[in-house]
């Protein structure tokens, strides 16, 4: 079969950068699959196409999921959620922690 000699390229980091980026990336790995694929299956079914896509739809999110730039980003939405939820519980619980003797501000 053709497709046995069509071999995934990997994803590089600046793919990552914006949707659009991505959405060119995920659609040139797709194009160059369905053409390996057209010397023996000629037209490709529309079931097959989406297959193609969705392949490599899964593919683009497993890199941008490894990536170190992604852990990054995710630490850092991370620490901005974690930040906001314990400002929230500190302001709630601050009058009953204040009278056990926790300081406004550290020494």
């Amino acid at each position: 079969m053709a497709d046995e000699k069509w071999a995934p390229q990997p994803y590089s980091q600046e793919e990552f950068l914006s949707f659009d980026r991505l959405k060119r990336a995920v659609m040139s790995r797709a194009l160059d699959r369905a053409e390996s694929m057209m010397g023996e299956e000629f037209p490709l079914s529309p079931e097959r196409i989406a297959g193609l896509i969705n392949d490599e739809w899964q593919r683009a999110k497993e890199a941008v999921r490894s990536s170190p730039a992604a852990r990054e980003a995710f630490r850092k939405y991370l620490e901005g959620t974690v930040g906001s939820h314990l400002d929230g519980l500190i302001k709630a619980d601050k009058d009953e922690l204040g009278a056990m003797g926790v300081a406004e501000k550290s020494l």
